[in-house]
């Protein structure tokens, strides 16, 4: 398959700009993937499509204020977007500047607090600072925004590019396919007698590049760090397994094609997988030409998708992070 398969039109007023008024007051796009029926729904309406039968998995990481601003000793500005915490002091990440700077340069943060450059990995600096990293991101960061979200970040954003269950710091974009549970809409869930569960996958900033190979065979994924807790593989046995986004669902799906329970994946996922964890995709639209696109396509066949997402733009539904969600029954 070539990129332009996964190419679509989408008009510019159909990218949300803010999250709705209440977390759960988004709408929902039902596909079953086997029969390509389309339903169109309220996303309080979820509740009514799980049971016993099921297992819902969330992601409980936690997003980081990831957006760093400073200065290098010149004067000249840059702009530090955190990819990965790597311990204490040390995080890897995307710099915007001028010009790039070299190992050793110092870096002076907008309150003051200074940086080393360690490294110039590929596309990423390795920097060390002078204080603990998560510390000085809580106190200078700013929320990580998606770059098609027009708006500087807010104290909204700072309560809703999070879900509602986020636990485990360390992500750079939020799993948004979980910014529409409150807690009342989660215990209906559960009082519908299915199985709540949670993984960890930290969202890295690869999460927003592009695929750049006419070929996507070709195209190389990030790499992120995830777990699935032994309680969560038991509480998955026997059930219809509902991933709440793709980042659940790529966890599930590397820890039952390696083995490994936790670690670092950069499972590219597109048409031609074979599925063996996840019975259900509960997710947001995804980017023309992207990743998350090309994942979708694989779980619910690419024709459906390109009909379903036909239809949602037909209907005027909300694309990307704040935008509306989709559940896909897996084609068989």
């Amino acid at each position: 398959m070539n990129l332009a398969d996964f190419d679509y039109q989408l008009p510019a007023q159909l990218i949300a700009q803010r999250p709705a008024k209440e977390r759960t007051a988004s709408r929902l796009l039902h596909l079953d993937a086997s029969t390509g029926m389309l339903r169109d729904l309220a996303f309080t309406d979820l509740p009514e499509l799980v049971d016993a039968r099921d297992a819902l998995v969330l992601n409980d990481t936690r997003v980081i204020k990831a957006r760093l601003y400073g200065a290098k000793a010149s004067g000249g500005k840059f702009e530090f977007f955190v990819e990965r915490v790597l311990g204490e002091h040390e995080a890897l990440g995307l710099m915007r500047i001028s010009h790039p700077p070299k190992p050793g340069a110092q870096l002076t943060l907008g309150d003051g607090t200074t940086a080393q450059v360690l490294a110039h990995e590929a596309d990423l600096y390795r920097l060390r600072f002078a204080e603990p990293v998560m510390q000085l991101l809580e106190r200078c960061g700013s929320v990580p925004l998606p770059p098609y979200i027009a708006h500087p970040p807010g104290p909204e954003d700072v309560e809703r590019y999070q879900t509602v269950y986020a636990e485990r710091p360390g992500a750079v974009a939020a799993p948004t396919a979980g910014l529409h549970f409150d807690q009342a809409l989660l215990q209906k869930i559960h009082e519908r007698g299915a199985r709540i569960a949670k993984i960890t996958l930290h969202v890295g900033a690869g999460t927003f590049q592009p695929v750049r190979t006419d070929n996507i065979a070709e195209h190389r994924m990030h790499r992120e760090r995830y777990a699935v807790p032994a309680a969560t593989s038991a509480a998955l046995k026997g059930r219809r397994v509902l991933a709440v986004g793709t980042t659940s669902l790529r966890a599930l799906e590397s820890a039952a094609l390696t083995g490994a329970p936790s670690g670092e994946t950069d499972l590219f996922i597109f048409p031609g997988f074979r599925f063996g964890a996840v019975d259900r995709l509960l997710t947001n639209f995804h980017l023309p030409r992207s990743s998350l696109l090309m994942l979708v396509a694989a779980f619910a066949g690419l024709e459906n998708i390109r009909r379903a997402y036909a239809h949602a733009i037909e209907r005027r539904y909300r694309f990307f992070s704040y935008g509306d969600a989709m559940l896909i029954e897996r084609a068989q």
